[in-house]
């Protein structure tokens, strides 16, 4: 069997945002045209007992939260840790492992780190050392991506040289590898589409357009299949920050105007946005399209092994301008390097097709990341900025960057307000390195959505990292700026618990700048008195840290600090830790203070302190839910 499987690679990822995906086919784009074979596939799509059957297997992940695996690598994951595989299981083995990640996190690449590690320890042979793709590089991931790519092809000749024949610095003509998109776009009549779709009510005939057009796209939009979707109605849109206090947040109520979900505290609501009708519209016309014209899209690697819920959604048309503004991002997201080497076999005016040409090479990397997602530019911007391309509509839905749903904390509790879900949204701007100004998609779509239009709006409830704690656990909550949104239904359900029996105290760390920006003041301050969740009487306490109020800065830390006694005699009585918000210092700068406390009233080491405070993550009493 090893014999078949000689000179072909098997490229395995686990993607979360895209990444991993655009880099494991970017090895196996780079592959092929050495002369190498590959097949690529996302790892869930694989059966992790095949893999002493394979000779090379290259695997590329990311890193996402707090050092977690992608949703799509938590099967295969849990697979390879049983106990039951021996030292020897993938003896003859070689692999190579190709990390996404982000130095600025404390787990850097943890991921790539410890697939690399317990693939050692099961017997197979690493090819290269892992490479780690750091998006603090000044050209991201690729930085890495690049170097590492050039070991891997040089390490695999010199072990076996059939797999590159004419050696690993040899590129076949790209031009005869670039003439196929993978997906293939059919184009129906009118009599016939407007019949399938005729009897659809107005909220049905958008869910099916909208099923239509995403399961249409399953390649490229992860772990769709398995959300359920449901539509709300915006029935509350409130400022919660004052004009002039540097940040816009808001705070947004909806309704449930299909079934409703069942949902708990700690959940987290995906939301997807709509993109601006006239950019839409733009775009259509920059590319000359139709956007009446009615089409289905197939993967043509995916015909054998798309899941069973596509089999109807797939044969229905969509008009392509809903398939255009449901699932490819031409107003926010930036397109990926392949995408500039597509374009340059397009461009027709001399100068453009050098350009892209030497962006798309290794010499004009760092050119292209300053030009292309150092600025966020988008695909129409792109597109418009070299005015002779022009690309057939296959190439365009295979490599415009999809329409991704947007993940939320949600702020409420269900028993608090049923039939509704309440989020805490920071609008998003910010400024480029060239003073153009950008703003977030989805945020600054739902700040400027009018309840009384009665706008659906699609969304899926997943579940997050924060678990919801019964009403017998004490609670440390530490959640600065939006990382009070879950701990808003937190304190609501505990509220309601404590009405109608004995509920554990709660402790809350909130952090702001200052007075303008002090999110749910009255909410919090009502819990603090009589017998509120936070009051004395209950054991209970509300702290706030003003970092701009005064001329020295007061963070969540400095507060926890002059509770140190407070917090060890809760976690004495079997407290859990729950821990939201921005996910750069902050988290790692509070289980800092966590161990300092420790260290401090359990008398113990510094390296005693982290230990128990990683006994306590492990039994489920340290919980982590941040956000870039």
């Amino acid at each position: 069997m090893r014999e078949e499987k000689r000179n072909k690679l098997l490229i395995l990822y686990a993607s979360q945002t895209g990444n991993a995906l655009d880099a494991a086919e970017r090895i196996g784009r780079e592959s092929e045209r050495r002369g190498c074979p590959v097949v690529v596939r996302p790892v869930d799509d694989y059966d992790a007992r095949c893999l002493p059957e394979e000779d090379t297997v290259i695997f590329v992940v990311s890193t996402t939260g707090q050092g977690d695996t992608p949703d799509s690598m938590k099967v295969f994951w849990r697979f390879l840790l049983q106990k039951s595989l021996s030292k020897q299981w993938l003896e003859g083995v070689r692999y190579a492992v190709f990390g996404l990640g982000d130095s600025g996190y404390q787990k850097f690449n943890f991921v790539a780190k410890k697939l690399d590690n317990r693939l050692l320890d099961l017997g197979a042979t690493a090819v290269v050392e892992r490479g780690l793709g750091d998006d603090q590089h000044p050209s991201g991931y690729e930085g890495a991506l690049d170097p590492w790519m050039r070991s891997l092809w040089r390490r695999l000749h010199q072990i076996d040289p059939s797999f590159f024949p004419q050696g690993p610095d040899h590129v076949i003509e790209e031009m005869k590898l670039i003439d196929q998109p993978k997906v293939h776009i059919t184009y129906h009549s009118i009599d016939n589409a407007a019949s399938r779709l005729s009897n659809a009510s107005d909220l049905e005939g958008i869910r099916m357009q909208l099923e239509t057009a995403r399961s249409m796209s399953a390649g490229k939009l992860s772990n769709y299949n398995n959300k359920a979707v449901c539509f709300l109605k915006m029935i509350k849109n409130q400022p919660l920050t004052k004009s002039g206090s540097g940040k816009d947040v808001h705070h947004f109520e909806f309704e449930f105007v299909s079934a409703a979900i069942e949902y708990e505290v700690g959940d987290v609501l995906e939301i997807l946005p709509s993109q601006d009708p006239a950019a839409v519209d733009t775009f259509i016309q920059r590319c000359n399209l139709d956007p009446d014209a009615l089409i289905t899209v197939q993967h043509k690697e995916m015909k054998n092994y798309l899941p069973d819920i596509h089999k109807n959604t797939t044969e229905v048309p969509i008009k392509l301008r809903t398939f255009v503004e449901l699932t490819m991002d031409v107003t926010s997201a930036s397109p990926r390097r392949y995408f500039f080497e597509v374009m340059s076999y397009f461009a027709t005016a001399e100068h453009e097709k050098e350009r892209l040409q030497y962006f798309a090479s290794p010499e004009g990397r760092d050119d292209l990341y300053k030009y292309n997602q150092k600025e966020r530019r988008t695909v129409l911007e792109v597109l418009e900025d070299f005015p002779s391309v022009q690309m057939p509509i296959d190439w365009l839905v295979q490599l415009v960057p999809p329409l991704k749903t947007r993940a939320f904390s949600i702020s409420s509790s269900p028993l608090a307000h049923p039939n509704q879900v309440h989020l805490t949204v920071s609008v998003v701007s910010w400024t480029t390195p060239y003073k153009r100004k950008r703003t977030g998609l989805c945020s600054v779509w739902l700040a400027g959505l009018d309840p009384q239009q009665g706008i659906y709006i699609p969304a899926w409830f997943q579940k997050g990292s924060l678990p919801r704690p019964p009403p017998s656990v004490p609670l440390i909550l530490i959640g600065p700026g939006t990382g009070c949104a879950p701990f808003r239904g937190f304190v609501e359900e505990r509220a309601i618990q404590s009405s109608s029996g004995p509920a554990a105290p709660i402790i809350f760390f909130f952090g702001c700048r200052n007075e303008d920006d002090f999110l749910y003041r009255e909410l919090w301050l009502s819990h603090s008195l009589n017998d509120g969740v936070f009051s004395e009487a209950k054991g209970g306490g509300f702290y706030v840290a003003f970092s701009r109020k005064q001329p020295q800065k007061v963070y969540v830390q400095h507060k926890m600090l002059e509770q140190s006694q407070r917090i060890w005699n809760l976690l004495l009585s079997k407290a859990s830790i729950y821990v939201a918000g921005s996910a750069t210092k902050m988290p790692s700068d509070v289980w800092s203070t966590f161990e300092e406390i420790v260290s401090k009233e359990g008398e113990a080491s510094r390296d005693s302190a982290a230990n128990w405070l990683k006994a306590l993550q492990r039994a489920g009493r340290y919980h982590v839910e941040a956000w870039s």
